[in-house]
C-alpha cells in the first residue's frame, strides 16, 4: 500500500510553489491501491506490442538466380548451384542461408503474431498499480527522477496551471515548483544511440522527465511539448506506457487539482465502484498491513503461538555396511563366521606349507590334536 495513504490531505500549490492553507483535497483511494510490479511488468510488455508495425524480407531474396544441384558423385556438396560457365559466380553456391547471396533462414513474413489481446481487469489493475507508485517517494526515486525539491508526493498544483500558453511559463513554473532539476538531468543525459537506430530518425537518446496530467487542456500541451523529458496526459485517458515507462513503477506526477478529485470517480473507492469504467472496484490488498517483522513480534500472535520445542533430537544412525561391518554381517547371515574361520585356517595352512617348502622338513599342524581328539570321539560314538 502506498506510504502516501498515511496522509489522507494533500495540499494544492499554485504555479508560484505558494501552498494555500485552506485548499486541500482528500487522497484519492487509488492511492492505497496494491503496487504489484509483476502485473506492471508484465501487462506494459504485452500492451507495447501493440505499437508494433508488420516487417519481412522480400519473399524473393535470395532465390533470384538459376541454380539447380549438381547431385551425387562429383565429391562436392548437393546444394544448388549456378548453372553456366565464363564466369565466377557459375558453379557457386546458391539458395541457401550458408551462402553468399542466398536468403536468410526462415525469411522473415508478415502474418507474425504482432499485437496482443490484453485482460482488461489486468489494465485496470496495473493501472492502479502504476498510480499507486507515483505517490511513493521511494520508488520515484529509485526510478531516478530528482524530487529533493519538491515539497509534497503526490505533487498537486491548482488548476490555473491548466491556462498556461507559452513554453516560457511553463519553464517558469516548473522552476518555481522545484521540479526543473528533474528536467535538468533530462539534459545532461542527451546522448546518441547506439546501434542502428541512428539511421533510423531516433539518432539520441534521453532519459524521461516528470509527466503532467491534466483535466481540461486551456493551452497546457502546447506550453509543456517543447520541454525535453516532459510529458502530458489527459486524466480520463491515462496510458501506463507514460505512467511506468518501460514496466517500472515510480514516475514523477504532477496533478492539476481537478485531475486529482477526479481519481475516485474513475477508479472507485472499495466502498463505491467506478463510475466510469463498468463493473469495476479498486483491487484488494493481499495484506492489510505489509510490515511482517512488526506483524510477527506482535502480541497478539505471539500469544497464539506454541512454545518452541526445544528438545534436541538425536539423528538416527546411519545403517552399518555389512561387507564391512562385522556385526551387521552375521546379522544378515550367521553362517558367515564359518566361512570365514575356514578361510582363515586355511590361509595358515598355505603359509605353513610353504615355510615347510623352503626348509625341507615337514611343518607341524597346530590343529592336529584336535584333530585327533575329534576322530577319537567319532570312533566311539560308532561303537
Amino acid at each position: 500500500m502506498s506510504l502516501a495513504a498515511a496522509r489522507p490531505l494533500i495540499s494544492v500549490y499554485n504555479e508560484k510553489n505558494e501552498r494555500n492553507g485552506t485548499l486541500t483535497v482528500c487522497l484519492p483511494a487509488v492511492f492505497k491501491a496494491p503496487v504489484r510490479p509483476d502485473i506492471v511488468s508484465f501487462i506494459h510488455n504485452e500492451i507495447a506490442k501493440n505499437k508494433r508495425q508488420p516487417y519481412c524480407v522480400n519473399v524473393d531474396a535470395g532465390h533470384q538466380t538459376s541454380a539447380e544441384s549438381w547431385g551425387t558423385g562429383r565429391a562436392v556438396a548437393r546444394i544448388p548451384r549456378v548453372r553456366g560457365g565464363g564466369t565466377h559466380r557459375s558453379g557457386q553456391g546458391a539458395f541457401g542461408n550458408m551462402c553468399r547471396g542466398g536468403r536468410m533462414f526462415a525469411p522473415t513474413k508478415t502474418w507474425r503474431r504482432w499485437h496482443r489481446r490484453v485482460n482488461v481487469a489486468q489494465k485496470r489493475y496495473a493501472m492502479c498499480s502504476a498510480i499507486a507508485a507515483t505517490g511513493v517517494p521511494a520508488l520515484v526515486m529509485a526510478k531516478g527522477h530528482v524530487i529533493d525539491g519538491i515539497s509534497e508526493v503526490p505533487f498537486v498544483v491548482s488548476d490555473n496551471v491548466q491556462g498556461l500558453q507559452k513554453t516560457k511559463q511553463a519553464v517558469e513554473f516548473l522552476r518555481r515548483n522545484k521540479a526543473w532539476a528533474d528536467v535538468a538531468k533530462v539534459y545532461a543525459t542527451r546522448r546518441m544511440r547506439a546501434g542502428k537506430g541512428k539511421l533510423r530518425n531516433r539518432r539520441r537518446v534521453q532519459k524521461l522527465g516528470p509527466l503532467v496530467i491534466y483535466d481540461q487542456d486551456q493551452g497546457l500541451t502546447k506550453a509543456f511539448r517543447n520541454i525535453p523529458g516532459v510529458d502530458t496526459m489527459q486524466v480520463d485517458a491515462l496510458n501506463l506506457l507514460k505512467l511506468a515507462p518501460g514496466g517500472h513503477l515510480g514516475r514523477f506526477c504532477i496533478w492539476t487539482a481537478s485531475a486529482f478529485k477526479k481519481l475516485d470517480t474513475l477508479y472507485g473507492t472499495w466502498k463505491k465502484p467506478s463510475g466510469a469504467k463498468s463493473n469495476w472496484n479498486l483491487p484488494m490488498p493481499k495484506m492489510a498491513n505489509t510490515d511482517l517483522s512488526k506483524l510477527l513480534k506482535s502480541e497478539e500472535i505471539r500469544k497464539v503461538l506454541r512454545a518452541p520445542n526445544r528438545k534436541i533430537v538425536k539423528a538416527k544412525k546411519t545403517k552399518a555396511n555389512p561387507l564391512k561391518n562385522i556385526r551387521a554381517l552375521l546379522k544378515l547371515n550367521p553362517y558367515a563366521a564359518v566361512t570365514k574361520k575356514q578361510a582363515a585356517l586355511t590361509q595358515e595352512k598355505n603359509v605353513r606349507d610353504k615355510a615347510a617348502k623352503k626348509t625341507g622338513k615337514a611343518a607341524a599342524d597346530p590343529m592336529a590334536k584336535r584333530n585327533a581328539a575329534v576322530a577319537k570321539s567319532g570312533k566311539k560314538s560308532k561303537k
